[in-house]
């Protein structure tokens, strides 16, 4: 993390200069904050592309063509503002992002103008993602019809997009080295596909990107539907208008079944139920009930395979770890 406030007030801004042209692409910027500019960045290496979470005060960016020439950068940058108010304007396409519910693309080897100003006294906060061209399967072209425009944040693929990066970015410690790679792959497949989607050419993308973002749709879709009864593979596969045998596909590589990870997923609610003293008034069998299992016995043994002790121990280990 890279905290502009460790350095006296009249280096700060020319700190951050340097700081957003090293860890982005160079851009002019401005801003009413010069004496005592406090900002904040993170950058995340993910393998192929690169994620920074930013904090800063109101200001304007501009990469006009004279800069584009010397630092030529054949990368695309993901902006996603999550406070504040961002305006976007690249091949005389101008756009405000409404935050944490829409995010655009830009060209960094195109010009762009971007004005990021906070609503009040706080900071802005944005996460950008700098993709290489080469790491998107779509062709340049059709990508230029989404430059500076926005894309919803909140529905479908770009939902499971938005949260996988903000997941990243609010607890990087939580992710070992190793996984960056496969983070990084993942978040190309989600944004491959939400893009692809809104060019209508998904069938241009690879099995593998396809894979992903259906295997990411269908667990967003259990995540949201585990208080259903009604849940269970057939009825997962129906809302993904494909076959059992095809949903079964998708976890092939993780050594699990879709119904392995709906129970699996269901035990894990509950347990987080009753060990919460906010549901100590609520019967055991209210809360399996909540997320799912209709039978109390039938849930009691999964609980206790899993965990190692009955639903009503566990709840009272958890209230004398409390005390």
């Amino acid at each position: 993390m890279v905290d502009t406030t460790i350095l006296p007030p009249a280096d700060r801004f020319e700190f951050w200069y340097a700081l957003v042209a090293q860890e982005t692409v160079p851009v002019h910027i401005t801003s009413a904050r010069l004496d005592d500019f406090v900002a904040y960045a993170q950058a995340i290496d993910l393998g192929r592309i690169r994620l920074t979470s930013l904090r800063y005060p109101s200001l304007n960016a501009s990469r006009p063509a004279g800069l584009v020439r010397q630092a030529e950068a054949d990368i695309y940058q993901l902006t996603l503002p999550l406070t504040g108010r961002s305006t976007l304007v690249q091949d005389r396409t101008e756009t405000t992002l409404v935050a944490a519910s829409q995010f655009t693309l830009l060209d960094t080897a195109r010009p762009y103008i971007a004005r990021h100003h906070t609503d009040g006294p706080g900071l802005a906060t944005t996460i950008t993602v700098q993709i290489p061209y080469s790491a998107l399967p779509l062709p340049q072209d059709r990508l230029r019809r989404l430059q500076a425009t926005p894309v919803p944040s909140h529905l479908g693929v770009a939902g499971l997009l938005v949260h996988h990066l903000r997941s990243i970015a609010a607890h990087p410690e939580q992710y070992e080295a190793a996984q960056a790679e496969m983070l990084g792959g993942v978040a190309l497949d989600l944004l491959a596909a939400t893009l692809a989607q809104h060019l209508d050419t998904e069938d241009t993308l690879s099995p593998e990107t396809r894979h992903t973002a259906l295997r990411a749709r269908v667990v967003d879709f259990i995540d949201r539907h585990l208080g259903s009864a009604e849940l269970n593979p057939r009825s997962v596969a129906a809302a993904h208008h494909i076959s059992l045998r095809s949903l079964h596909r998708l976890f092939e590589a993780e050594a699990t079944t879709a119904a392995e990870l709906i129970r699996a997923k269901r035990l894990e609610r509950c347990r987080r139920d009753l060990g919460n003293p906010l549901h100590l008034r609520h019967p055991v069998h209210v809360i399996a009930a909540r997320w799912g299992f209709t039978d109390k016995a039938h849930f009691s043994r999964l609980f206790r395979a899993r965990y190692g002790r009955s639903p009503q121990a566990y709840r009272m280990a958890m209230l004398r770890r409390e005390q």
